[in-house]
C-alpha cells in the first residue's frame, strides 16, 4: 500500500467562542471541545485512509490553559502514525486573543481510529511519511504511546469484567 505525506490529512478549523459554547466560568466548555477535537480527527483520518472509520480511542485531552469569549480556537489535525488498520491522531488546539493577537496552545489531544470497510471490517491503511521538525517527533514518538495505548486497553477490559451490570436500583448492599 501506497505510503502518504502526514500534510496530506492535515486540517484546520476555526470558530468563533460563542457564550453558549461557554460554562460557568465563562470559558469555553471542555465537551464542547472534546466534540470539536473528535470531529476534526474524524476529518483528518478519512483523508488519510479513504474510507470509513471509527474512534477506537481518546488517548488524551489535556486542557493546558482555558479558552476564552475574547478567542478564536484554531483545531490543527493530522495523522502521526498508522498500523495495519489502526491511525494516531494529534490534535493541538491554539487560542487566539482576537483583540491582542496573542496565541498559546490551549490543549493537546491524542486519539485512535480503525479504518473500515464496507463490510465495517477493519482494512488497512497507507502508512504516514513525517517531514516537519514537528511532525518527525510526534511520529518517532508514536510506538511508545502506542505500547501504553495498548497496555492501558488491556487494563480497561480487565476492569469491565468486574463491574457489575446491574441495575443501579436492584443492588443488594453487603
Amino acid at each position: 500500500m501506497e505510503e502518504k505525506y502526514i500534510r496530506e490529512s492535515r486540517v484546520v478549523q476555526t470558530d468563533l467562542v460563542l457564550p453558549f459554547d461557554t460554562n460557568n466560568h465563562n470559558t469555553l466548555f471542555g465537551g464542547i471541545l472534546m466534540k470539536k477535537i473528535d470531529a476534526v480527527a474524524s476529518v483528518a483520518v478519512r483523508r488519510h485512509c479513504r474510507s470509513e472509520v471509527v474512534t477506537a480511542s481518546t488517548d488524551s485531552v489535556d486542557f493546558l490553559h482555558p479558552i476564552l469569549t475574547t478567542d478564536s480556537v484554531c483545531l490543527e489535525a493530522f495523522v502521526t502514525w498508522a498500523g495495519h488498520s489502526s491511525m494516531e491522531v494529534f490534535v493541538k488546539v491554539i487560542a487566539e486573543n482576537l483583540n491582542t493577537g496573542e496565541r498559546r496552545v490551549a490543549a493537546t489531544a491524542f486519539l485512535t481510529f480503525v479504518a473500515l470497510n464496507k463490510s465495517k471490517t477493519p482494512v488497512q491503511v497507507p502508512k504516514v511519511i513525517p517531514e516537519t521538525e514537528e511532525e518527525i517527533y510526534l511520529h518517532k514518538t508514536a510506538e511508545d504511546r502506542a505500547k501504553i495505548r495498548k497496555d492501558r486497553r488491556i487494563k480497561s477490559k480487565q476492569l469491565a469484567e468486574k463491574l457489575s451490570m446491574d441495575k443501579p436500583w436492584d443492588r443488594v448492599s453487603i
